[in-house]
């Protein structure tokens, strides 16, 4: 057959396919290397160097075995320990307080009359109630103290041991008010720490005598300076325990009696 002369048209069409066809497989396949590149991006990089698989870990060696000492050497056993330097001691009081007279046996208390508390002062016993503490029955004195209104609650059975005791006579309110006079000095112990702590075992003692001391330094003191926060504290203890009573047992009103201390003390 005779061969047909291909034009030159589409010779170069031919020539052209190949290239065509390489370009677009060189299109298709740039979607995967971003693909690829993204999924590179998106693998979390870490610092730390992973060890090849079957690589032994390191492992700290252990110490040998101390020796064991010989009978003759063995470690002596642990000296004991020396006791704490903070022990308590005995009380030893500063001031010498004289006991307090003994209480009438036959203490025959009732609802209205009149008590003094050795540490809260002049009170009334305003009921006396049954109660159970501690799995223990028995009555109780409910006291009203009069200075701040405060109800304390003593049993019956060891109200004299509790230091509750009726209030003064107007002969012992005399000797009272005499102490107050005297001219001497309760206390004059240094430094004040100590003439404080005399002070106050002198108001706890529940004596009027050793509190009426206690009312006429503080006194005196005010008169001669500005009285400190200790010093005002005292006063104002013994004021609190004294006075009241006082006053009940001459038959006066406190004014009336704090008149005359304040008198007392200017002269």
């Amino acid at each position: 057959m005779p061969q047909t002369a291909r034009s030159p048209r589409s010779s170069s069409r031919l020539e052209r396919a190949p290239a065509k066809a390489k370009t677009t497989s060189v299109a298709k396949a740039k979607p995967a290397t971003k693909g690829k590149a993204a999924a590179l991006r998106s693998v979390p990089t870490t610092k730390t160097a992973v060890k090849p698989a079957g690589e032994p870990r390191a492992t700290r060696p252990t110490p040998p075995p101390a020796p064991a000492l010989p009978k003759s050497q063995s470690v002596p056993p642990p000296a004991p320990q020396r006791p704490s330097q903070i022990v308590a001691k005995g009380y030893v009081p500063l001031v010498n307080i004289p006991p307090l007279p003994p209480p009438p046996k036959n203490l025959k208390l009732n609802v209205g009359d009149k008590v003094v508390h050795p540490s809260h002062g002049l009170g009334e016993i305003s009921a006396i109630e049954h109660r159970e503490i501690g799995g223990a029955k028995g009555e109780f004195f409910i006291i009203r103290i009069l200075d701040n209104g405060m109800r304390v609650m003593v049993p019956r059975t060891s109200a004299q041991a509790a230091g509750l005791r009726p209030v003064m006579s107007s002969k012992e309110a005399d000797k009272v008010l005499e102490t107050m006079k005297a001219r001497e000095v309760a206390v004059d112990l240094q430094p004040w720490s100590r003439r404080f702590r005399a002070y106050t075992e002198m108001i706890k003692s529940g004596s009027p005598h050793e509190v009426a001391k206690v009312l006429r330094d503080m006194y005196r003191l005010k008169f001669d300076k500005e009285l400190s926060f200790g010093e005002r504290r005292l006063l104002d203890q013994a004021k609190s325990l004294l006075l009241k009573e006082l006053a009940a047992a001459k038959g006066v009103t406190e004014p009336v009696l704090q008149a005359r201390v304040d008198e007392m003390f200017r002269t």
